[in-house]
């Protein structure tokens, strides 16, 4: 049964909807905290998490401290997506921040009234919209770039973010959830995704070099892919549009890939690997199959055969998962020269989703990993790609 919201908070959140329309990024924290009284809070705050996704940070200067995710009862909101209030201290209740399945952070109602289900669904209500008016305010400003950045970021890494879709999207029936490290120093590494009715595109690229040359490849890349996307063009037609332009303006460079199509009626997944690692299938969270290493070679370099792209077709099963990782994450080494390696790496995914963690926090795990295992020293940008087909979910 769905709850009663307090009384006044529809008003409230009407005139927060007119406020917002004439508003910029940095008025955005005072329009939330006007909101507060209506659920019975002194007020509202908001935390946006960094780019690493270790810490939460207040998105209005000064408002607050920042607060460890893994340590805290609002890292505990923001990595189980349910809301958190102390047991016998009432005067914090933390709400996931959550735009459609893209974590942003977590809402914090300061000393809101006794919490209850009625509370709870009005303080629901309200973080609902904020993740809204955040996402939606962001572009016109610096204020959230600002404020989830620890450290100054390259301008490779500047040109890759800027390249990238959410990091997670989801329907009822397909989730796609990606993790990209080191955040502030990224170069060649670069994923993409679209759902166009039944049929779900994604890639993940891996091109070489490092710095802003690999920025300005991955650049060229992933825009190559969306134009031949975008045109209708079909897998091999796609990969044969991206070499073509690698090898026009960058004849010494290439970049290696995992182009895909899943149809989320049929739950047949097609796929060009060029040159990359095979992806890994998940199923009832144990890995149950390497999809085939490279079909054809690497993008740029498709001259040296006189084979063309093959594609491999397979058939998923209701609930399966299909990893794509870039060689960054299984060849980071610590300083004993032990590489992390394809085995660790399954071992973690499949424990977190043993333990039934919500899709994007098992890739935030996966990646944590990785830099604590090179200790903060990426050698090679770490990135990978989760897919999941759920058409069990559909309709509900």
């Amino acid at each position: 049964m769905a709850q009663t919201l307090p009384a006044g908070i529809a008003d409230a959140m009407r005139r927060l909807r007119a406020a917002v329309a004439l508003t910029g990024p940095d008025d955005v924290p005072t329009l939330v905290t006007a909101v507060a009284p209506a659920v019975g809070a002194a007020e509202i705050v908001i935390y946006l998490a960094d780019y690493p996704q270790t810490r939460l940070v207040p998105l209005a200067a000064g408002a607050g401290a920042e607060l460890p995710i893994e340590t805290t009862l609002a890292g505990r909101a923001y990595i189980s997506l349910e809301l958190q209030h102390a047991s016998g201290h009432p005067d914090r209740l933390w709400v996931p921040l959550v735009d459609g399945c893209e974590r942003l952070g977590v809402l914090e109602f300061v000393a809101p009234a006794a919490v209850n289900d009625e509370v709870e669904a009005a303080c629901t209500e309200v973080a609902a919209y904020v993740a809204q008016l955040v996402k939606n305010r962001r572009p016109y400003g610096d204020t959230v770039e600002r404020a989830r950045r620890r450290m100054p970021m390259h301008i490779a890494a500047e040109i890759v973010w800027g390249l990238l879709p959410p990091l997670t999207f989801a329907t009822d029936d397909v989730v796609i959830t990606a993790i990209l490290e080191p955040c502030y120093d990224v170069g060649g590494d670069v994923f993409d995704y679209a759902l166009n009715g039944d049929l779900l595109s994604f890639a993940l690229f891996d091109t070489c070099g490092h710095g802003i040359a690999a920025s300005t490849l991955a650049a060229l890349t992933i825009n190559a892919y969306r134009n031949a996307r975008r045109s209708g063009l079909d897998l091999v037609e796609t990969a044969a549009a991206i070499d073509m332009w690698l090898r026009r303006r960058h004849p010494s460079l290439f970049a290696t890939a995992i182009i895909a199509e899943l149809d989320r009626t049929t739950g047949i997944l097609r796929t060009v690997n060029a040159g990359h690692p095979g992806a890994q299938v998940l199923r009832e969270g144990k890995a149950v199959k390497e999809l085939p290493g490279p079909t054809a070679l690497p993008l740029g370099l498709h001259h040296m055969s006189r084979r063309g792209p093959a594609v491999h077709q397979e058939a998923l099963q209701s609930g399966d998962r299909v990893l794509a990782y870039t060689d960054g994450v299984t060849d980071a080494f610590n300083d004993d020269g032990e590489r992390f390696g394809l085995g660790r790496l399954l071992d973690l995914v499949q424990r977190a989703l043993n333990d039934e963690l919500p899709a994007p926090e098992s890739m935030r795990r996966l990646v944590r990993a990785v830099v604590e295992h090179q200790f903060d020293g990426l050698q090679d940008d770490a990135t990978a790609v989760l897919v999941q087909w759920r058409p069990e979910q559909a309709g509900r």
